[in-house]
């Protein structure tokens, strides 16, 4: 039986509660909050599992993993305190608000021999997963670019812009999908609610072997929109969130070229075919997520989403302030991971 701690209960916290409590040889022993309403909240939902106002009282309550979903301005102080008392961990998103702090989150948990996971939870959805064998096999052919929008009206953050809340997402689907290398990022912003805070972002990650990709995140918008957009010399494919179960198209869309023609309109002709609908997996991401955290720490396994995985989305959204920060200029990636 795995001993589980979950650190915050605010918005993403209850949902980590319920699935870890309903996973197999699991249980919750502690949930931590320095709030008294959350903490009275939890006691209601969650009668039996300890209530805790600091670490170091579900430290000395007796745990073996933790859960941290707390705001991402705290994931480094307290990541490092799990891991500093021999705890595994899983950090949700982003591994922490810096590429060094990623670093140094990884080293520790290197030199303890502890399982450092972080919660980059779409690359666990079971129709993503799909989505990326198909993308992968070759079947759209020569990738040229890809697109990824996340908007949405509402649920504003305080203390984090909607980068570093909703993008991490979105980048982690990126470098799931593709294992180019970025060369170059710019990004731009706007503040129109909070100064100081982007409300609205959009960014341009450059590949090398010259694949673009581009997010759009917002809490500023009007339509509610989670999608992925694929585009090779083959066909083109869309990963969208949002559908009930259509969640995968495969369009056999492009341009075709011929060699020899008599006149440059002759040199290139539209494609139109048929748009294929793969039957998509379904399953509550978390589960997986929980569950393979859960195996990692049982196995003494790498997790899928490493801290290799947590750093690599770090260089990019910290490249992207950079870059938000000179007026949009372009920003050279060091990869660290």
């Amino acid at each position: 039986m795995i001993r589980v701690g979950i650190i915050g209960f605010g918005y993403w916290g209850p949902n980590l509660v319920r699935v870890f409590r309903g996973l197999p040889d699991c249980a919750v022993v502690g949930i931590v909050d320095s709030r008294d309403e959350a903490l009275t909240a939890a006691g209601t939902m969650h009668s039996g599992v300890g209530l805790f106002r600091g670490v170091d009282d579900l430290l000395d309550a007796g745990v073996d993993a933790v859960v941290v979903a707390t705001p991402a301005s705290t994931h480094y102080e307290i990541g490092a305190r799990l891991l500093d008392a021999g705890i595994d961990v899983l950090i949700e998103k982003p591994l922490a608000l810096s590429v060094e702090e990623g670093v140094r989150l990884a080293e520790k948990a290197g030199a303890k021999r502890r399982v450092l996971m972080v919660g980059h939870l779409l690359e666990y959805h079971p129709a993503l997963v799909q989505f990326q064998e198909i993308v992968r096999s070759g079947e759209l052919g020569e990738l040229y670019y890809l697109y990824t929008t996340r908007v949405n009206l509402g649920r504003v953050r305080t203390a984090e812009s909607a980068l570093w809340d909703l993008a991490p997402h979105d980048i982690s689907i990126i470098r799931y999908l593709t294992d180019a290398k970025p060369r170059i990022v710019s990004g731009q912003g706007g503040s129109y609610i909070r100064p100081g805070l982007e409300d609205v972002i959009f960014a341009t990650i450059t590949f090398e072997g010259g694949v673009i990709a581009n997010v759009h995140v917002s809490w500023l918008d009007p339509h509610k929109v989670r999608r992925v957009t694929v585009v090779g010399d083959r066909r083109m494919a869309v990963f969208d969130d949002m559908e009930p179960a259509e969640k995968i198209r495969i369009i056999d869309k492009g341009i075709d070229t011929t060699e020899h023609y008599e006149s440059f309109q002759d040199a290139m002709t539209e494609r139109i075919g048929d748009i294929r609908i793969p039957p998509a997996p379904i399953g509550e991401p978390l589960k997986y997520e929980g569950a393979h955290f859960l195996d990692c720490v049982r196995d003494r396994t790498t997790p899928r989403t490493d801290a290799r995985s947590g750093i690599r989305v770090l260089e990019l959204l910290e490249a992207i302030e950079i870059s938000i920060r000179s007026g949009g200029a372009p920003v050279e990636i060091r990869e660290r991971a």
